[in-house]
Formats: C-alpha cells, sequence, structure tokens
C-alpha cells in the first residue's frame, strides 16, 4: 500500500509544481505586468516612487545636442535618477551620423538599447519595425501605469489620434509643444541695425528684399571699411535655415519636409511646378550677384550661428530659421539676437505671399520608443510617464526650480493674460549642464507655454509670440492645404521610404545645381521633371493620397 500511496503523492506534487511553474509564468507575460520574471525588476504601481526598489539600469540611446554638454552628469538626469532609482546609461550619437546609426542598427535588429529618443522615427519606421516586433507596443503599459500620459490624451486628444498607428498600436511617444508661434516656423531673420545705418525700410516684396541685400553689399553697413558683409547665408541642415524654407513661398507654398500638400484634396508636391522654377530663378540670381552665400548650401547650422556671432562687427545681414537663435545666441555678450528682427512673408511677382502653417507641430512623433532589447520596458515606460509631468518637463527643459525658473506668484499674469504659472528667472538656449535643451519626450500645451510671467528682462518668448502674431499670422496657409500626419501599411511604408529618399535627395541637390548654375534653368528644367517621373513621383504622391482617402474620406 505505501508505494501506491507514495506515486500517487509524488504525481499530485509534480502537476502541482507544473501548475505553480506555469501560473507564474502567465503572470509575468505581457507588456502590462509588473511581476517579475527571469532578468526583470519589480516595479512599483502607477504614480508611486521611486519606479523601483532595487537600482535598475536602462541604456537609452540620444542624438547628441549642442545646448546640452553631458547627459550623463547633467542635473536633470541626476534629479531623476534620484526619484525614479533608475540610472540612466547612455550612449550619445554625433547628430551629424544619428540618421545613419540609427538606420543600421534597425535593419539589423543588433545591439539593440532599453529605449531610442529624439532621432524622430518616423511613422513609416514605426509601422515597419514595430511589425518586426523591434518596437515594442505600448498600449498594455499606459494603460496600466499611463498615469501623465492618460492626461495628456484626455486634455489633447490629437495626441493620441496622432500616435496610434492603423494596427490600433502606439509605438511611440512624442514630444508635446502646444506652442503658437511654432506653427508658423519659416520665417526670415534681418539685421536691423543695418536697416537703420542705411536708412532702409523693412522689405515686403521679392524686389525690395533683393534691393535690401544689394545695398549690404555695397555700402558697407558695418562701418569697418571692409567688404566683408554677407547679405544673406543660410544651412540646409539647420532650423528651417535651408534658402528655400522662406523664400520659396513667395512663389508657391513650399510645406518642407516630403514637400506633399493638398490642392482640392489631392496630394501634391510644389517642386514640379513652374512656380518653383521661378522661385529657383530669383534665387539663383541672388547667387550669380553674390548675395547669396556660397556657403549656405553646405554648412551646418553650428557654422550658421558662428556666422551670426562673427565677433567684434556684424557681418550677416539676413538668414532663415525658426528662431534667431538659430543665428545668434539667446541671451549672448553680443545680445545681438536681439538685433535680427522677422522679415514678414514676401510678396512674389505672381502675388503669392504664404507663412507654411504647420498645424500638427504639437505633437513631435517618435520622440520616445521602447525596443525588444529592453529587459525592463514597464521600468522605460515609468520614466517617459514622469516626463509628461508639468514641473518635471520645466526641469526637463528649462531647468531647476529657483534657478532657472520659479513659480508665479498671485497677480503676476502671463503673456496670454490669464494668471501666470511660472517665471523665467536665468537665461535660456545656451550650452549648460542642468536641463536636457528639449531633448525627450515633455508636454508643454498652451497654458504652460503662455502662462509664463510677462518678464521684460526674458523676452524671449514674448518676442517669439508677438512676432508670429502680428506678422505671419495674417498671411497663414488655409488647414485644408495641411497634409495631416499619416501611418502606412508595411507595404506602403517600404514602398514610400525608398521613394522618398530618392526624390527628396535628388530634389535637394538639383536645388544646388540650379542655383549655382551647374545646370541651367531654362535647358535642363525638363530633363528635371524627366527624372523625376522616372523616380516615380506620380507613384509616391498615389501612395500618399490612398492613405489619405482612407482616413480621411471615408
Amino acid at each position: 500500500m505505501k508505494r501506491p500511496i507514495y506515486l500517487l503523492f509524488l504525481s499530485m506534487l509534480i502537476v502541482t509544481m507544473m501548475l505553480t511553474g506555469c501560473s507564474s509564468v502567465n503572470k509575468g507575460e505581457g507588456t502590462g505586468s509588473s511581476n517579475k520574471v527571469e532578468g526583470q525588476t519589480k516595479v512599483n504601481p502607477a504614480g508611486q516612487f521611486p519606479i523601483t526598489e532595487e537600482k535598475t539600469t536602462i541604456r537609452i540611446m540620444v542624438p547628441s545636442n549642442p545646448t546640452v554638454e553631458d547627459f550623463a552628469t547633467n542635473e536633470f538626469t541626476k534629479y531623476l535618477e534620484e526619484k525614479t532609482n533608475i540610472n540612466i546609461e547612455w550612449e550619445v550619437i554625433p547628430s551629424k551620423s544619428a540618421a545613419e546609426k540609427l538606420n543600421l542598427m534597425l535593419s539589423s535588429g543588433d545591439d539593440l538599447p532599453d529605449v531610442i529618443m529624439d532621432f524622430g522615427v518616423s511613422n513609416a519606421q514605426q509601422m515597419i519595425y514595430g511589425n518586426q516586433g523591434i518596437f515594442l507596443p505600448l498600449n498594455d503599459m499606459i494603460e496600466k501605469y499611463g498615469v501623465e500620459t492618460k492626461n495628456m490624451f484626455e486634455k489633447l486628444p490629437v495626441v493620441k489620434e496622432s500616435i496610434t498607428a492603423p494596427d490600433g498600436n502606439i509605438y511611440s511617444l512624442p514630444h508635446v509643444n502646444e506652442c503658437f508661434h511654432c506653427t508658423l516656423p519659416r520665417r526670415m531673420w534681418i539685421y536691423q541695425p543695418w536697416l537703420d545705418q542705411l536708412d532702409l525700410q523693412m522689405p515686403t516684396t521679392t524686389d525690395e528684399f533683393y534691393e535690401v541685400l544689394k545695398a549690404f553689399k555695397t555700402k558697407d553697413p558695418n562701418g569697418n571699411n571692409k567688404a566683408d558683409e554677407i547679405p544673406l547665408s543660410g544651412s540646409p541642415s539647420g532650423f528651417y535655415s535651408s534658402i528655400d524654407s522662406f523664400l520659396m513661398n513667395a512663389f508657391i507654398y513650399n510645406p518642407g519636409g516630403n514637400g506633399v500638400y493638398l490642392e482640392d484634396g489631392k496630394t501634391v508636391v510644389p517642386f514640379d511646378k513652374p512656380e518653383w522654377q521661378e522661385g529657383l530663378k530669383y534665387l539663383r540670381k541672388l547667387y550669380k550677384e553674390g548675395l547669396l552665400d556660397p556657403q549656405s548650401l553646405t554648412q551646418d547650422g553650428d557654422q550658421l550661428k558662428r556666422l551670426g556671432e562673427n565677433p567684434e562687427v556684424a557681418i550677416m545681414g539676413a538668414a532663415a530659421g525658426m528662431h534667431m537663435g538659430v543665428i545668434s545666441e539667446f541671451y549672448g555678450s553680443s545680445n545681438r539676437w536681439l538685433e535680427y528682427k522677422t522679415v514678414p512673408p514676401l510678396k512674389g511677382p505672381g502675388g503669392v505671399q504664404i507663412a507654411p502653417y504647420e498645424a500638427f507641430h504639437l505633437v513631435g512623433t517618435g520622440s520616445y520608443l521602447i525596443t525588444k532589447g529592453s529587459k525592463n520596458p514597464e521600468v522605460a515606460f515609468r520614466l517617459a510617464d514622469l516626463l509628461y509631468n508639468e514641473e518635471v518637463t520645466l526641469r526637463s527643459v528649462i531647468g531647476r526650480p529657483d534657478q532657472e525658473w520659479q513659480k508665479a506668484e498671485a497677480g503676476e499674469l502671463g503673456i496670454n493674460g490669464q494668471p501666470a504659472k511660472w517665471k523665467q528667472i536665468a537665461d535660456w538656449g545656451k550650452a549648460q549642464n542642468f536641463n536636457w535643451g528639449q531633448s525627450g519626450p515633455s508636454l508643454r500645451p498652451s497654458d504652460l507655454r503662455l502662462g509664463e510671467v510677462v518678464n521684460p528682462e526674458k523676452p524671449l518668448e514674448i518676442i517669439m509670440y508677438e512676432e508670429a502674431k502680428t506678422k505671419y499670422e495674417p498671411y497663414k496657409q488655409a488647414l485644408e492645404k495641411v497634409l495631416p500626419p499619416l501611418f502606412f501599411t508595411n507595404e506602403q511604408a517600404t514602398e514610400i521610404g525608398d521613394l522618398s529618399k530618392s526624390i527628396t535627395d535628388y530634389v535637394n541637390e538639383m536645388i544646388a545645381r540650379f542655383v549655382t548654375g551647374d545646370a541651367d534653368l531654362d535647358k535642363d528644367w525638363d530633363s528635371y521633371l524627366s527624372n523625376l517621373n522616372n523616380m516615380n513621383l506620380k507613384r509616391y504622391l498615389e501612395i500618399y493620397q490612398e492613405t489619405y482617402d482612407e482616413k480621411y474620406k471615408k
């Protein structure tokens, strides 16, 4: 009798162990679990800090940021690590090679960090690599841990709509910046002291702008008796500072980016139109007469800023850029950033006068993605969720409380005329080591941005608001022409990725060749159009049309 009883007991024990094992594994599966399994760290409940009781390391890959001295020793990083008990191991990629590094890493799927941050991963890439499992869907984690994320979705529903892929998954978290002046980013900045010195008015047409540049070149506005003035410069990689960014909008709507916009509900591009050719002829004229800096076609953003901050005397008359910090140093010793003023949208010879409107600018997609290489994806998600907290956003973007900013006092008003939320008390935009310089997720709704105390000593936000409101909003492109964000199927994303690169690279190459005279705008224009056709521009626009119609014309 003892042997059968022993065997029965042994059988029950084995079954119990198996059931216990299965139960343990099942509880640990999925992206929404906080139960510790092999290689994972137990995550505290939503809203509870620290995020983990035991020190946990996550690896974040980020492009270099010229305003951040060292992410590893940065004071905001230290604040996060202390609050969350998460150690961040940084992999900082030089910004010039960031896109190449990202593409190589995603193609190979090897040596993935826990988090890819601030690379602006496109919707197409999200679909391709999300379907391959390289990017993890975040839906379950948002549901279980997304305290600040859910608040953001409730306050700004467009955010969730913009980042949700057609398969229903959310693969990336955005930086959200409900910035009024950012919706009108294609601006030209001109050096006001030179206008004053030469008794010139702010130009309002392309012809007047041409005459102003000629005067800058020939009349020694900086007064040093040297012909060292650069009337107009730019950068193909600067922040909205390419030579076509502003000026082309006096000839045809130039939305930038992929170039696609809507014309009576149809997807089109500007760079195959006769008006684009006319705009190039204007740029060619500026270049041929020495009014457009040859370096505009090759220099990077740092080189452009160095021109604007030339020691001793100013040498640059005008340049395109989203803000004057692109061409000068915010709160710098020269104070030249305050002397550059915006040129309103110029009226071209055909009467065109447009301020491109980036209506969906507030959602910067592809800012924070968690990869399949993460052992602790929930830890990485909870860190990102924290970044959407209002105070944490101010720490991330501005700096330390009571050092770079402070809470507004009773009775103080914001830029919007409402009770203010905060006040800037230190300079912003220089290289430093106490904030992340707008890298990574953050949440800046309008009531936070315009809830800044009106402070004449720190006038940056006020200036940007007023310049956009008075000079650019009156010429804002109609919303019906603005292409909203689109997600593509895996097949579409692959196809359009190839087409976009070849077409965009070719268009940029030919802008440079036409402007410098390496290609003739009359003799070689038909060949240029033929090459665009051979690159399958028609199919490129068809994919956008199909995707747009499917989402917005149901």
